[in-house]
């Protein structure tokens, strides 16, 4: 049986990653263009100006005081405003891409390049030119688009007016430009995601909000989850042939143990960290153990009369997610945590880590696949998956990643089983940084996730130059033989 005809193979990758060109062809700023690098021991930051006028940096995860805006200091480096150029190579980009035998390319458009500051009426043209030449070139491949709307950033000009997606204009600031871009691509683009990873967004960089509590988070929230629902329905009657998703980050838990304490902290943190955003998007309702918590917590989330009925109208036809570890939830408090895609999560005794200590997990891919079907029924695209890793460039030029290549290999084969054996309906596979580019957590280009190489270290240097991996070759057999060959 195996993957079925048709099935989408290729990569993926996020304009505020990997695009560049920020200030180039009328684009305005995003919050991501103020996020400076960082490291393994350096937490990213971002530049603030203060009330008075003074300049500071914070935590990208903290909260910014009342009146401070994202500020562009001269003296800093912020990777997001030249990443890996695709906005000057992305026909060479994309011709590697056909090479590799890609049939799909997930990518994000920039929100500020279509509506520079994101309150304007109409669009600008030269940002819709660009996508139309992106799109036109993957179309020339036989390589069908996959596109996120909003991946990670919001306007800044809507976050420092505003306060981003706290308030409601921002709904409609959003679906004006998802009407924009609807239009203009409607014969060129059919499978779409409205928000990327809405499961990890919070504070200033990812939701536009000074805030972090919860009140303000759970509010911008229903704010994105109405304006997700609503464009699913405009889309729908722009090009009834459209394919509209949401994305989660899902990061598998398991209990530790038996212990039923355990066994409930594990529903608590499925709950609260991916179900409840899935449950919303898909089934169109808050459930009832989120409205409880609400309670609870006295978190009031403030509707307009009709938000109801547009989120159980505007649920999404598929479930796009991302998938790198697993993690383990448990009642002890004495438990030594480590990084797991922004989320800390209890180490496992049964599996190896990453450099950069995420878990690996092959067979959780598989579990997390059957529990996302058995929960919602709707097809599945598993937009993110790899391996961030440091690539030596040997002295012939040679990049022999078989690390990346034997992680690869193990997910795409407990894929093949759950189509298999457990009848898990999957639409695509689009592994993350097919390209190398900036590592959204810590900012590096040292933290290489991509089966091309790009020649730039992590302060810009370089030159940019794109370069294969063993990779390449090898997951261009894959496809090629679609999905059977997973042999080195």
């Amino acid at each position: 049986m195996g993957f079925p005809q048709g099935f989408l193979w290729g990569g993926a990758t996020a304009a505020n990653q990997y695009e560049g060109g920020y200030n180039e062809g009328g684009r305005g700023l995003a919050t991501s263009d103020v996020i400076t690098d960082g490291n393994m021991n350096t937490p990213r930051r971002i530049t603030i100006k203060l009330k008075d006028g003074t300049l500071t940096s914070i935590n990208r995860f903290e909260e910014l005081p009342d009146g401070a805006v994202g500020y562009l200091d001269p003296d800093t480096y912020y990777p997001s405003h030249v990443a890996t150029d695709f906005y000057h190579h992305y026909e060479e980009d994309i011709k590697l891409f056909a090479e590799m035998g890609f049939n799909s390319f997930r990518m994000s458009i920039s929100w500020t390049r279509i509506f520079p500051r994101g309150d304007e009426e109409q669009p600008n043209e030269e940002g819709l030119a660009f996508y139309d030449k992106v799109f036109d070139t993957c179309l020339s491949y036989n390589i069908e688009p996959i596109v996120t709307i909003c991946h990670f950033d919001v306007p800044k000009f809507l976050a420092d007016e505003m306060d981003g997606w706290s308030d409601r204009r921002v709904v409609d600031y959003y679906v004006n430009y998802c009407d924009a871009i609807f239009k203009r691509y409607k014969n060129k683009v059919k499978y779409w995601m409205t928000f990327n990873e809405i499961n990890l967004l919070n504070g200033y960089t990812t939701l536009g909000c000074r805030k972090t509590d919860d009140q303000t988070r759970y509010q911008a929230l229903h704010h994105m989850f109405v304006a997700s629902a609503q464009a699913v329905q405009l889309g729908h009657v722009i090009n009834p042939d459209f394919e509209i998703g949401m994305m989660v980050a899902y990061i598998l838990s398991y209990p530790e143990t038996c212990n039923p304490a355990d066994q409930q902290e594990d529903i608590d943190a499925a709950r609260n960290l991916k179900h409840f955003f899935c449950d919303v998007q898909c089934r169109g309702y808050y459930p009832s153990y989120k409205l409880a918590e609400f309670e609870r917590k006295g978190i009031v989330i403030k509707k307009e009369p009709y938000d109801d009925e547009i989120l159980f109208n505007g649920t999404v036809d598929y479930i796009g997610f991302s998938y790198y570890n697993s993690g383990v939830s448990t009642s002890r408090k004495d438990a030594e945590t480590t990084d797991g895609n922004v989320a800390r999560v209890v180490k496992s005794k049964y599996l190896k880590e990453s450099e950069w200590g995420w878990p690996i997990d092959p067979m959780g891919l598989r579990i997390a696949m059957n529990q996302l079907w058995d929960r919602y029924q709707l097809p599945l695209m598993v937009v993110e998956n790899g391996l961030g890793a440091k690539d030596t460039v040997e002295a012939d030029g040679s990049i022999n990643d078989d690390y990346r290549i034997d992680y690869l290999a193990d997910h795409i084969a407990e894929m093949k089983k759950s189509i298999e054996l457990d009848g898990v309906e999957l639409w695509g596979y689009t592994p993350w940084g097919c390209i190398d580019l900036v590592s959204a957590g810590t900012g590096e280009m040292t933290k290489r996730y991509g089966m091309i190489y790009v020649d730039m270290d992590d302060k810009g240097n370089g030159n940019l130059k794109r370069s294969k991996k063993k990779s390449f070759d090898w997951y261009k057999k894959v496809i090629l033989s679609n999905g059977e060959d997973l042999s080195k």
